[in-house]
C-alpha cells in the first residue's frame, strides 16, 4: 500500500471526524463578495489549516493534506507557492522562528515534524515524533525550540534550536493534569508560548477549555472561564489570547489574568468571510485567518482572512 495515500486517507477521516464532532451548520462554499475583510487566496491548494508570522508582513500557510507550503503578504494581499514538498506529507499548524529563519510545520496524521529553511526552502529536519496513531497539530516558539501538540494523546513534543540556529534531538513530555485528558479523538490543539516559554497555553478541542502547561514537569492546571466550543488555533499576545472556533464562524477574544488562574472573554470577532477559520496570526491589529472549509459542500478554493483583531 502506498504511504503517501494511507495518510492522506487517514488525515481526511480526521479531519472529518473534527468537524463532526458536534453537528453544526457552516457556510457555503463561494466567499460572500459583500464582506470587510481583505480575502487573500492560497493558489492551486487543495486544503488549508495553519498559518504563520513571518518577517515584516510575510505570512506562510500550508496545504494541510499535500503539505505545500504557501507565502503571501499581508500588505500587498498576494500569496504564492512557496516549497512543494515531497509526498506523504501534511501541513497542519506552524510558526516560524524569525531569528534563525526556520519553518516548524506540524505533520498531522503522520506523526512527525518538519523544519524548513525560510530562504533556501529546503528541509532542515524532519522528526517522527511518535509512531503511535496520532495528530500532530500545531506549534510554540520559544526562544530555545518548538513545542509540537498531539491531538490524540496526552504529551507534547519539544525539538531544540542551539545557538546557531540548528535543531536538535527532540523529545517528548508527558503532560498530568487536567491537559492530559483524552475523552475524545481530538484533545489538545492549538499551542501558545507566553512569559519567554516559560509558561504553555494549550487549547483542549474536546474539553472546550484552555490549561497551562508547565515546560519542565509536564503539570497542567485549568484556567477558569467560559466554554469555549470548537476551539481550535490559539494566538496570545501580552494577556489578550485569541482563540479561534472553527465551526462557529468566530474568534473569541479574550483576557486572561495577571496569574493565568481565569480568563473573560471580552469580544468575538466575526466576518462574512468566515467559512470554518481554524488557526491565526497577529499583525499588530490584523488578524490573518486560514479558512480550512471543513464539511463546506463543493469547497474549491482555499485563502487567509484579514480582519480586525479588536
Amino acid at each position: 500500500m502506498d504511504s503517501g495515500n494511507a495518510i492522506r486517507r487517514a488525515a481526511v477521516g480526521l479531519v472529518a471526524l473534527a468537524a463532526l464532532l458536534l453537528p453544526a451548520p457552516v457556510a457555503s462554499a463561494s466567499p460572500p463578495s459583500n464582506g470587510h475583510d481583505k480575502v487573500i487566496e492560497l493558489p492551486g491548494a487543495s486544503s488549508a489549516e495553519g498559518i504563520a508570522e513571518g518577517a515584516g508582513t510575510t505570512f506562510f500557510a500550508g496545504d494541510l493534506l499535500k503539505g505545500d507550503i504557501f507565502r503571501g503578504d499581508i500588505r500587498r494581499g498576494t500569496a504564492r507557492l512557496f516549497i512543494d514538498v515531497p509526498d506523504g506529507r501534511m501541513a497542519v499548524g506552524m510558526k516560524v522562528d524569525v531569528e534563525d529563519g526556520l519553518l516548524f510545520v506540524a505533520g498531522g496524521a503522520t506523526g512527525q515534524a518538519y523544519v524548513y529553511d525560510t530562504d533556501t526552502r529546503k528541509t532542515v529536519a524532519t522528526y517522527q515524533l511518535t509512531t503511535e496513531p496520532a495528530f500532530i497539530n500545531d506549534v510554540a516558539v520559544t526562544p530555545d525550540g518548538a513545542w509540537f501538540t498531539n491531538s490524540r494523546k496526552g504529551e507534547l513534543y519539544f525539538v531544540p534550536v542551539d545557538r546557531h540556529g540548528t535543531p536538535g534531538e527532540a523529545r517528548t513530555l508527558e503532560l498530568t493534569g487536567p491537559a492530559a485528558a483524552t475523552p475524545a479523538d481530538f484533545n489538545l490543539n492549538g499551542i501558545a508560548a507566553i512569559r519567554g516559554g516559560r509558561t504553555l497555553v494549550v487549547a483542549h478541542t474536546a474539553n472546550e477549555a484552555l490549561y497551562t502547561v508547565d515546560p519542565d514537569s509536564g503539570s497542567s492546571a485549568y484556567i477558569t472561564g467560559a466554554g469555549l466550543p470548537y476551539v481550535d488555533g490559539i494566538v496570545v499576545k501580552g494577556n489578550t489570547l485569541w482563540a479561534v472556533q472553527n465551526m462557529l464562524n468566530q474568534v473569541s477574544r479574550v483576557r486572561l489574568d495577571a496569574r493565568l488562574d481565569s480568563f473573560e472573554v471580552r469580544d468575538v470577532i466575526t466576518s462574512p468571510e468566515f467559512q470554518v477559520p481554524t488557526t491565526a496570526a497577529l499583525f499588530g491589529d490584523t488578524l490573518a485567518v486560514v479558512n480550512a472549509k471543513f464539511g463546506v459542500p463543493g469547497a474549491s478554493t482555499y485563502e487567509v482572512v484579514l480582519a480586525d483583531a479588536r
